[in-house]
This record gives C-alpha cells, structure tokens and sequence, in this order.
C-alpha cells in the first residue's frame, strides 16, 4: 500500500538535501552551480529610468527584497518555502514568511539606501569582500539548519 507523506515530512526529507548543497557551495565554494553577483542579476534599467529617487528605492526594494524576480545572491532566502511547509500550519507559515520576507526586504532596502550615495573603488571593493563574509556565513547557517532537519526526521521515523 503507498502512503503518502504529510507536506510537512516532505519538506523536512528536502531540506537537507537543499542546506548540504548550498551550504557547502557558500562556505567552501566547493560546488558549482553558484555564480558570484553580476550585472545579470540586477533590477531592468526600463523599470528605473528616469524616475525620481523615491520611485526607484521603491522598485528596488519591492524586486530585490524578496529575491524571487532577481537573483538572490544568499540561497540561505530560497530556503524559506521549504521551511514554512515544514511548519506544517499554514498560518503560522503565512505569518512566518511574512515576518521574514519584510525583514529581508527591509534590509536589502536599508543596503540599498547606504549604497545610493557615490562610494569609492576602495568602498566598493570592501563592501564585496563583507558580501563574500555573508554567503560564507549563510552557507554555514544552512548546515547548520540542514543537520536540525536530520535530527528532526529521525525523530519522526
């Protein structure tokens, strides 16, 4: 007989796999697949040009913020669908995803704001080596968040 496993199963038999991938891609840089930030992964220049300041902050935060229409340079955020069905409550889950996506997005929106004003090739070479520091840091919260999940499979086999 087939039994089908609860969302909330599933989702924790895929977060390792997710966390040991991408963990070890932004730790070690071991794994390919994983490309560093490029003009690529920037928000169109038809959406942004011409428009005053307020309105391009505003275009910015709501694209980049989330990371789902641009790349997210940080895979530790795509990681947030596989937890909320984790949960296993839909609303705690929408209550959660949207807790975490308005801190992110205000954060990438108050980086965004730093970063308008005009910065050196020194600054900007610092402010890439703290994006290397963070991926590093986010590829070592995965693994961290992928063991969590084996433990708590183990729990429920």
């Amino acid at each position: 007989m087939l039994t089908v496993l609860p969302l909330s199963t599933a989702a924790l038999l895929v977060i390792p796999v997710y966390c040991g991938y991408f963990g070890l891609a932004e730790w070690s840089d071991a794994v390919g697949g994983l490309r560093p930030p490029s003009t690529g992964w920037q928000v169109p220049q038809s959406l942004v040009l011409g428009a005053s300041r307020r309105r391009r902050i505003l275009v910015w935060g709501a694209i980049l913020g989330p990371g789902f229409v641009t790349r997210n340079p940080y895979a530790g955020f795509g990681l947030l669908p596989l937890l909320l069905a984790a949960l296993g409550d839909a609303r705690a889950g929408l209550i959660t995803g949207a807790a975490i996506g308005a801190c992110h997005g205000a954060g990438r929106a108050l980086a965004l704001l730093r970063d308008t004003r005009q910065v050196s090739v020194t600054e900007y070479l610092q402010s890439v080596l703290k994006s290397m520091y963070w991926r590093r840091a986010d590829g070592l919260a995965l693994l961290a968040l992928g063991g969590i999940a084996v433990v708590m499979l183990a729990g429920r086999f």
